[in-house]
């Protein structure tokens, strides 16, 4: 019986270990994210993706493109980083709820029934 209720105790612990991983972990990555963000719309950053759309450019041409195919896929190569970068932004600003979080609002929901269930077996052994 005391064997039992050690393993239930070990498995209780163990969730609330995850939990308190996951509270970390949900105020470290967005941290994270804002700070990416931050170097990808830096002004150095900038001027980086503008050598290196001139330097794609060029070597387009240099390589005989036509100039109008030549200007579209030098703006297709620069929309893939404003792109990303709209996607960063939407995340941290929470314009669009991230899936992310959704997950971990359905970790801790899960956790707490888990916990829950836990002591009312408990609570039913003990009677």
């Amino acid at each position: 019986m005391s064997e039992e209720k050690e393993k239930r105790k070990e498995k209780i612990e163990d969730v609330e270990e995850i939990r308190e991983i996951l509270g970390v972990v949900s105020k470290e990555v967005p941290a994270l994210i804002k700070s990416i963000i931050g170097s990808v719309f830096s002004e150095e950053a900038g001027r980086d993706m503008g050598k290196a759309a001139a330097a794609f450019y060029k070597e387009l041409k240099g390589a005989g493109m036509p100039e109008e195919t030549a200007v579209r896929m030098t703006e297709n190569y620069v929309s893939v980083f404003t792109s990303l970068g709209d996607v960063m932004k939407k995340a941290v600003s929470g314009e669009h709820k991230a899936k992310g979080e959704d997950i971990g609002e359905e970790i801790s929901r899960k956790i707490k029934e888990k916990l829950a269930e836990k002591h009312r077996e408990e609570k039913e052994e003990e009677e």
